[in-house]
C-alpha cells in the first residue's frame, strides 16, 4: 500500500496531529519497519517541513498511541505487533 504525499492543508486541523497520522498510515503500511528507528526528530521536521517542536508533539503522539517506543541516548524505534498489542490491552 502506498501512502499519499503528507499535505497539511488538505483538510483542517493541527499539523501535529496529521503529520502523527501520517506516520501511522506509514507505520501500518510497512514502509517503517517495527523495531527499526524512527528517523530523528530534525529530520522529520525537515522532511515534513515543520517546526521541530511539530515534529516532537507528532512523535508523543505515536508515543500515546502505542505506536513508538523510546530507548534514553538510543532513539525512538517502531514498535512490533506484541508491543502494540499489549500497549492497547489485547491478549
Amino acid at each position: 500500500m502506498t501512502v499519499p504525499e503528507f499535505d497539511p492543508t488538505a483538510k483542517p486541523g493541527y499539523i501535529y496531529e496529521m503529520m502523527a497520522d501520517h506516520l501511522e498510515a506509514r507505520i501500518e503500511a510497512g514502509e517503517l519497519r517495527p523495531n527499526t528507528p524512527l528517523p530523528a526528530e530534525r529530520r522529520l521536521a525537515t522532511e515534513y517541513g515543520v517546526s521541530l517542536g511539530t515534529a516532537r508533539h507528532a512523535t508523543q503522539i505515536l508515543r500515546e498511541r502505542g505506536l513508538v517506543f523510546t530507548i534514553r541516548s538510543k532513539g525512538t524505534f517502531i514498535a512490533d505487533e506484541a508491543r502494540r498489542s499489549a500497549n492497547r490491552g489485547d491478549s
